[in-house]
């Protein structure tokens, strides 16, 4: 069955949809305009023409796994925020709901559940994380939250922690390992209900989140 891919263009989804278009697995990527169609249509990758902050439940149509990556990004004010971070994903945890699907997984944010500890610029990121982590375990779509450090670009060498304490007190972890570690989580359709923080590290992915 095909996946949802929300937040496609972002630089972790592009990412995903090529190495999940690698591998064979089904995908459709969820974008915002036309124009971002092409980079995806040369790589082989179905696309669908839909906004977070609209209706998108035609996107849904066929897909029995959604991957939400989607993202305000840092250059954009405390409005956009709102309408994704936050409003975006719960309405995504709401459509799979709806449509019976059989995962979401939620790419989340390392310490989300302490949104005041985090620096003052990323408290209202934290805070919509916060809300819309909690709106999606308490609901009964079964899921995967995957919360990344500080995120950087750097090559993929698909070798990760999940805590503090293993990484050696390193809060990063490049987009290319958290791509790979979500083709992986997209692709063991046994783990229900788990989260994990992501860090780079030593340990495999498939090692590390099982």
């Amino acid at each position: 069955m095909t996946t949802l891919v929300i937040g496609a263009n972002g630089q972790i989804g592009r990412q995903f949809c090529e190495l999940a278009q690698a591998v064979g697995l089904p995908i459709r990527a969820m974008v915002r305009a036309a124009e971002q169609q092409p980079w995806f249509g040369e790589r082989g990758i179905d696309t669908v023409v839909a906004d977070l902050e609209d209706d998108f439940k035609h996107a849904c149509d066929g897909c029995d796994q959604i991957v939400f990556t989607a993202g305000s990004g840092p250059h954009t004010g405390p409005d956009k925020t709102l309408l994704i971070d936050l409003h975006g994903a719960i309405r995504a945890t709401d459509l799979a709901c709806e449509r019976g699907v059989s995962r979401l997984l939620m790419v989340s944010a390392m310490r989300a559940e302490k949104p005041l500890e985090a620096p003052e610029a990323l408290r209202p990121y934290m805070v919509a994380k916060h809300a819309a982590d909690a709106h999606l375990r308490s609901s009964a779509v079964p899921h995967v939250l995957l919360k990344p450090g500080r995120l950087v670009d750097a090559p993929a060498t698909q070798r990760v922690a999940t805590s503090l304490e293993e990484s050696g007190g390193e809060n990063r972890v490049s987009r290319a390992n958290v791509a790979h570690a979500l083709v992986h989580l997209a692709q063991a359709r046994d783990l229900l209900n788990r989260e994990y923080v992501l860090l780079d590290g030593e340990r495999p992915i498939v090692e590390a989140l099982s």
